[in-house]
């Protein structure tokens, strides 16, 4: 982890702020959200970052940590500390997008979690790592990363359409495409390798 001190420092920042907002401050929970209708007319800014180091419950954190941790690393070793944490603020930023222009007449809605951050990191290493193979649980046997990609974004679209509480699904698909987008700008030639693997 001393290689990694970006994905490091993440980590534990948004393990321990989220921990410190479920079960002993829960006021940290309430200020950080994201509230597209409040973000212009109240200047809650800060709140576009905020909302990436808190979350719903103890599952949807092990489940963003989770993730990051078995791809995060790797990524960060591949491409440098300071274009990972250059990509995890893009992916946190431009995630929020799909939310803001959905729901900025929404008075009602807020959400939270780093799976938009979380996201651009998993498309960006599978970017650079086409041919890994990801294992979930409960299925047994290895998925090729790049349809890997292909599903999540499709479970993204379809759990926007279903979703209840402040867990932002819009920000999964939003987040996969600022992860796919910093790559295509900041390394052209890992993208273009992508493109002729999948086409």
């Amino acid at each position: 982890m001393l290689q990694t001190p970006g994905a490091t420092a993440i980590l534990v920042v948004t393990i321990a702020i989220s921990l410190l907002g479920m079960y002993r401050m829960p006021q940290i929970v309430e200020r950080s959200l994201f509230r597209p209708y409040y973000f212009l007319r109240a200047r809650h800014y800060e709140t576009i970052f905020t909302s990436g180091f808190v979350h719903a419950d103890l599952g949807h954190l092990l489940f963003n940590m989770v993730t990051f941790f078995f791809f995060g690393f790797s990524l960060e070793s591949r491409i440098g500390t300071w274009k990972f944490i250059l990509l995890y603020a893009v992916g946190l930023v431009l995630s929020h997008s799909c939310s803001y222009f959905k729901h900025r007449d929404n008075q009602h809605y807020a959400s939270l979690g780093a799976s938009g951050a979380v996201s651009a990191v998993l498309f960006a290493y599978i970017v650079y790592f086409p041919d890994a193979t990801l294992m979930i649980i409960p299925i047994p046997i290895p998925i090729p990363a790049v349809l890997f990609a292909f599903g999540y974004v499709a479970y993204s679209w379809w759990a926007a359409q279903q979703a209840r509480g402040r867990i932002n699904h819009d920000a999964h698909f939003c987040g996969a495409l600022s992860g796919l987008a910093f790559v295509a700008g900041t390394d052209p030639d890992a993208f273009r390798r992508l493109l002729s693997i999948v086409l």
